[in-house]
């Protein structure tokens, strides 16, 4: 009668069908492409849309001076965005590639559907207003969106889902950047899934598909122009090495500075609060320093293709800076310093944005800013600021997310600059090694590696993250209060299957454990029955497992213990059942062969 089940009835007789004649890994196929073509699509559906409203709003700004329009567009358009969340989507959408990273350690890669489309129109309305982030990260977590719900509505298994979710991230990427094999890298460093065949080909292909649409509703050119005009020469690696550094440097104070200002938005509670200190933080900076409004793409592109001071001054153009010579390295300085609060407050206030645009940006001017200084100053042989300016994004880029062969084939293919290989990989692995001495997660995982809830390529870290402490708890165990008597203790025993008795309260609260070989000794002798009481020979259990425990802190718990039992009990002490190491080893085992099978 109703339309709904005969929807379902329809999906269900085209899945029986589809198993019948089409086999996993050729639907998976399908699935890829099908994912490739519409993350490409929604990519650049995004980036029209923020372009459109972008140039609706400053097309008429005045360039030789500062414009106060600067500071009401921000206010209006994170208010917008805010009110949309809140009325309209209902859920937080900010942070999306590390809510991916959580769907996938902690939701078996399922995303919810609203996911589909609500960063979009969140992002586009940031952005377009001003908002100092990037539309990647939204588009990432869109992607996603779509491979997970389209896995989930075909009903298929957890480990194919992640390879969904992961085909829909690469198909973003590949699809906004025209960088099928950034795609494919930013899935296996960034959302850390493992490389097996099973899971290539899916990647491959929907990265492929993406990158075909978008070159045929974009045109071939890249995003940025780039022409090399300074081949690259020996002699410069020393100061590619010292770029990297700095570029590692700067995305520890970019990453660690996020990490403060988020906290410091955690501390209020009230939404309008939050909205009132970001929107005017926003407003303000962009006033002063207009390259912040938005993505700050077109900022790369002045200074990429600019080949005078003359161009480059550009960068200053729409601001209170316009025509004062000789300050540009200055102002670009103040920028690289001030972009982290730009983009903490964007977020922090409502908005919905990511940092690739924002690592992509301080890279740029971070680059352009080593390359022009060294050659105001004579240091070294000359630096061409327009290739300095690609190994900076490479660099910068590496050190907040940790993906240094992303990074490196991202800033090759937006750019074309296929010749730059070995410097951008000298940056990149430069840049990352420092980073990495002072911060070991990306600026993505830090949040979940916290709380332990980050998959990682370390397998075995991997699989305890992927299991869930619910699976394993075993409720079969008799419970006993502590004022039975032995006699009673014994009539339990005798309809028990297990040789362990919680004792709880008559609120069931755990106050202990009875191991029956504690009282093998006693059980039998009739003359002690009613003398003896549970609480006289219970004990107290070596650890307690909390249900919100992670599986490596219950596998620390046991070996703490060297128990091979342990009782499970909520947050409040209710007794909820017990985990035994043997059980948790059986779902180990196949949860490990689920997560590697090829």
């Amino acid at each position: 009668m109703e339309p709904i089940p005969e929807r379902q009835s329809l999906l269900q007789r085209f899945i029986l069908w589809r198993e019948k004649h089409i086999s996993e890994k050729q639907f998976i196929l399908f699935l890829s492409i099908l994912v490739g073509i519409l993350t490409a699509l929604t990519a650049r559906f995004l980036k029209m849309l923020i372009e459109w409203i972008e140039q609706l709003l400053t097309r008429n700004f005045d360039i030789t001076g500062g414009n106060l329009l600067y500071l009401v567009y921000p206010v209006i358009g994170i208010f917008l965005t805010s009110l949309f969340i809140r009325y309209v989507v209902k859920d937080d959408i900010s942070h999306g590639v590390t809510k991916i990273l959580y769907a996938i350690s902690r939701r078996k890669s399922r995303i919810k559907r609203h996911n589909t489309w609500s960063s979009l129109i969140a992002s586009a309305i940031t952005i377009g207003f001003g908002g100092s982030v990037g539309a990647e990260s939204p588009i990432v977590l869109t992607g996603s969106a779509i491979g997970s719900n389209l896995g989930s509505l075909f009903k298929l298994d957890r480990k194919t889902l992640m390879i969904l979710v992961g085909c829909g991230a690469a198909g973003a990427i590949a699809g906004i950047y025209k960088a099928p094999i950034a795609g494919l890298l930013f899935v296996l460093e960034v959302l850390m899934i493992d490389l097996t065949m099973s899971s290539l080909l899916p990647l491959l292909v929907t990265s492929v598909t993406a990158a075909i649409v978008s070159y045929l509703s974009m045109g071939s050119q890249a995003l940025f122009e780039f022409h090399l005009n300074e081949p690259f020469i020996l002699s410069r690696i020393p100061s590619v090495i010292v770029l990297g550094i700095v570029c590692g440097l700067i995305s520890v104070y970019f990453t660690k500075m996020m990490d403060r200002c988020e906290n410091v938005f955690r501390r209020y509670s009230n939404p309008y609060a939050k909205f009132v200190i970001g929107s005017v933080t926003l407003s303000l900076l962009i006033f002063f320093f207009p390259s912040l409004y938005g993505e700050g793409y077109e900022t790369i592109g002045l200074l990429m293709k600019g080949k005078s001071e003359a161009d480059w001054d550009m960068v200053m153009n729409n601001s209170l800076f316009y025509g004062i010579d000789h300050i540009l390295l200055i102002y670009l300085a103040l920028v690289v310093l001030l972009k982290v609060f730009a983009s903490s407050a964007t977020n922090g206030a409502g908005g919905c944005g990511g940092l690739f645009a924002p690592s992509l940006f301080l890279g740029a001017i971070a680059g352009f800013i080593f390359a022009h200084f060294c050659n105001q100053f004579n240091i070294g042989p000359f630096t061409p600021e327009q290739n300095y300016t690609l190994y900076g994004m490479a660099g910068i880029m590496t050190g907040v997310m940790h993906a240094p062969l992303t990074s490196t084939f991202l800033i090759a293919e937006l750019t074309g600059g296929y010749d730059l290989f070995l410097p951008l990989m000298i940056v990149s692995a430069t840049a990352y090694l420092t980073n990495r001495a002072f911060q070991p997660q990306s600026i993505y995982a830090i949040r979940l590696a916290k709380k332990g809830e980050l998959l990682t390529h370390h397998k075995d870290k991997a699989v305890l993250t992927l299991m869930n402490i619910d699976s394993v708890v075993e409720t079969d165990f008799l419970k006993v209060s502590p004022d039975m008597d032995l006699g009673q203790m014994v009539q339990v025993i005798s309809r028990a299957k297990r040789d362990l008795f919680p004792v709880v309260d008559a609120n069931d609260k755990l106050l202990g454990i009875v191991v029956m070989d504690d009282i093998r000794n006693i059980m039998f002798r009739q003359e002690l029955y009613r003398r003896f009481k549970v609480e006289r020979f219970m004990i107290s259990p070596p650890a307690r497992v909390i249900v919100s425990d992670s599986m490596k802190t219950v596998m620390k718990k046991f070996d703490d213990t060297k128990a091979w039992n342990l009782p499970v009990v909520k947050e409040d002490g209710t007794y909820e059942g017990f985990v035994s190491k043997s059980e948790v080893f059986d779902a180990y085992r196949q949860v490990l062969v689920d997560f590697s099978e090829d």
